[in-house]
């Protein structure tokens, strides 16, 4: 069993956001290529003629200790391709003086509760892709969450949803782009780092591009005329961790105390 706790938990993802923004910052989309790259190899493909994105796949290594220059925990083969740009979260006023208010001890993970989507693709921990013709299966190692993604040409949503942590997704095929469609959240997850919360008006579209290095480019484009003034897009490159799989991760039995934290940290401020 891979040794997760809750605080390392928020650490972490901290830290592969800041490894992916870093990244970001050095071209404009998701898989766009470094300039003058050559392809490396036509693309795996399903017998139906789709890109295959069957595999175990991770968006981000970092060290366990959290150190700066630390080995990282899952070493990651190198790309040529780069995550969207990101820019700040577009909060409408109310949502930004909001966002002020958070420590990391409010995050919701921190309480073994689900990251919710586009968050849960950043997280350190592997995931895995189960394709079929008719639907995409994503497991991830983090909190035990999955998601079952039908193909509906049409991206139609069951007319009874009920909100809840990962929403509802529906996907098809645009060419070789893999795009999902994602509504019906509840409000108690944050979109990335610290504070970073969304009203149940939050709707998500994914796209997932499969390159000629082994990798697979994702982008989301974030909605929420509840709390944002704009779209916002984020997204990650994933690539196939070295000797990894998908393995059993139970964030209750590493769970710090966290009220005891809350009140060392009170401690410290005096």
């Amino acid at each position: 069993m891979r040794i997760l706790i809750a605080r390392w938990m928020v650490t972490v993802a901290a830290a592969a956001a800041l490894v992916c923004g870093s990244a970001a910052a050095q071209a404009p989309r998701a898989g766009q290529a470094a300039a003058g790259a050559a392809p490396t190899k036509p693309i795996p493909r399903t017998a139906e003629g789709k890109p295959d994105l069957t595999g175990t796949w991770q968006a981000g290594g970092v060290s366990i200790t959290g150190e700066a220059g630390a080995p990282p925990l899952h070493p990651l083969p190198p790309t040529k391709y780069r995550a969207p740009r990101r820019e700040p979260i577009p909060y409408q006023e109310w949502a930004a003086a909001q966002e002020k208010t958070f420590t990391v001890l409010d995050d919701p993970t921190s309480q073994c509760l689900l990251p919710g989507v586009p968050r849960i693709v950043g997280m350190p921990m592997p995931l895995e892709i189960v394709q079929t013709p008719k639907e995409v299966v994503i497991l991830y190692e983090s909190f035990r969450a999955y998601r079952r993604i039908p193909i509906n040409d049409k991206l139609e949503h069951p007319d009874d949803l009920t909100p809840t942590w990962m929403g509802d997704s529906v996907g098809r095929w645009e060419g070789d782009t893999f795009v999902v469609d994602v509504t019906g959240f509840n409000d108690k997850t944050w979109l990335s780092g610290l504070g970073s919360i969304h009203t149940e008006k939050l709707h998500v579209v994914e796209h997932y591009q499969l390159n000629d290095d082994d990798t697979l480019s994702y982008t989301a484009t974030v909605e929420d005329p509840g709390a944002l003034t704009k779209p916002w897009v984020t997204g990650s490159v994933l690539r196939r961790p070295i000797d990894v799989r998908v393995e059993e991760y139970e964030c209750i039995e590493n769970n710090p105390d966290n009220e005891h934290i809350r009140k060392a940290m009170e401690k410290e401020k005096k």
